[in-house]
């Protein structure tokens, strides 16, 4: 390589971090540029600016609604996933102390049960602990198993409370995990929990809530193929913007939907405020690029983190350990977890030295200087999980991307190794 080859290679960056964040798709960014130039108006007013973006709003709600399966209607626009993950945990607790008061309005003695797995994201893990340790809910946390990576269906069913004093009413756990890729059962959980007869001292429901935010526009999503009652979308995910929508099965009418604050009655008084008509407009255009174009992109996306995959167990040997990879679970298209074995070759440090690389050690949430604890619950040695590197493709990640990625991890190892011996 001459001189000025290997300046190139190193001012060039290779992005393989798309499990935490997408760009905007280029058909998305003219989408919302030509919103907030043309479709400026409140989408609450009566004149023409208002009426174009109250149809540019109603036009994403459908591509949205046909991205998962539902009907228009099941949308309800957020700021994010946090928001609408906060939001179905809220409508659930409050669903359930409606239907368990006395005729003075006290509430019962009978404790509302949440069911999650020890997988989740923190929009749902630190939420549900701080209402446990504010003694609001029972809460059962399943561990995944640690010959799949996934939860265990039974597990899940046996933890479901129907006693006196203890109900359950909400299932959450996400399709598939952020960091593994490993996809979970969540239409077999929903299918057994459809099939149980109440028992009469169980007047509400157990409502079924997945955050899909990882699957959106790398597997097929279909909400009726699930069984959900909720499910989480994540616009930033699938190369839309920074917005959010939750689906809702028939809100307010067959599922319920309780607003976390109030205002001018925008989303059907579900979530107030005025509409982000461009970030929505984007939305709905991303959402129509993955109905269109998603056995492509899957297809695409697959090809190249098996040729990652292919290449890194060619290049490093014995050395690799992949974490995500177990006999009989599916995983998401994109997503390669892998630890490169040896003393000063933690995740961390290896970022930290590459020239080329842009990755993660697990989920931009977390503290990158600490192993995961997904790959921990999930089995994988603190010695080995404290490797870890995320390695997340995307729609346009290409071979020879990957090929120079693959010579920056063995020039750094090898730099590194040499450091230790020195």
């Amino acid at each position: 390589m001459e001189a000025s080859d290997e300046k190139v290679s190193k001012m060039r960056r290779v992005y393989l971090d798309y499990n935490a964040t997408t760009p905007l798709e280029g058909e998305v960014l003219e989408t919302i540029q030509d919103a907030l130039e043309t479709a400026w108006g409140n989408p609450s007013s009566a004149y023409e600016e208002g009426k174009k973006a109250k149809l540019l709003i109603q036009d994403a709600r459908s591509h949205v609604a046909d991205m998962v399966g539902g009907r228009d209607t099941d949308i309800i626009f957020t700021s994010g996933g946090t928001e609408a993950n906060n939001l179905v945990i809220h409508s659930a607790l409050k669903n359930f102390w409606g239907h368990h008061v006395y005729a003075d309005g006290s509430r019962c003695s009978v404790s509302p049960h949440i069911i999650t797995s020890n997988l989740e994201h923190d929009s749902v893990k630190l939420v549900l602990e701080k209402l446990k340790e504010e003694g609001k809910i029972e809460l059962s946390v399943v561990q995944a198993s640690k010959l799949t990576g996934r939860v265990v269906v039974e597990d899940v069913i046996s933890h479901i409370r129907q006693a006196p004093d203890v109900s359950t009413c909400l299932i959450t756990i996400m399709s598939a995990n952020n960091e593994t890729g490993i996809i979970q059962p969540i239409a077999e959980i929903c299918e057994r929990v459809r099939s149980m007869k109440r028992q009469k001292n169980a007047p509400t429901r157990i409502f079924l809530h997945t955050d899909a935010a990882q699957s959106l526009g790398k597997i097929p999503v279909d909400v009726d193929v699930l069984g959900v009652d909720y499910l989480t979308i994540v616009g930033h995910k699938f190369y839309g913007p920074r917005i959010g929508a939750l689906y809702v099965r028939g809100p307010a009418t067959e599922t319920p939907l309780h607003p976390m604050f109030f205002g001018g009655g925008q989303e059907r008084n579900f979530r107030p405020g005025t509409e982000n008509t461009g970030m929505i407009a984007g939305l709905g255009k991303a959402a129509q690029l993955v109905v269109k174009n998603l056995d492509t992109y899957s297809s695409r996306m697959e090809t190249i983190r098996d040729y990652l995959e292919e290449r890194l167990q060619k290049t490093f040997g014995a050395m690799v350990h992949f974490n995500g990879k177990f006999e009989g679970s599916s995983r998401l298209p994109n997503t390669c977890n892998v630890s490169l074995l040896g003393c000063n070759l933690k995740g961390g440090t290896v970022l930290a030295n590459v020239r080329n690389l842009q990755a993660s050690v697990g989920s931009a949430c977390h503290a990158q200087d600490q192993p995961s604890h997904i790959l921990l619950a999930i089995g994988i040695p603190r010695e080995i999980a404290s490797n870890a590197l995320r390695l997340s493709v995307g729609r346009y990640t290409t071979k020879e991307d990957i090929d120079l990625i693959i010579t920056d991890l063995k020039q750094t190892v090898t730099r590194l190794e040499k450091k230790r011996i020195e």
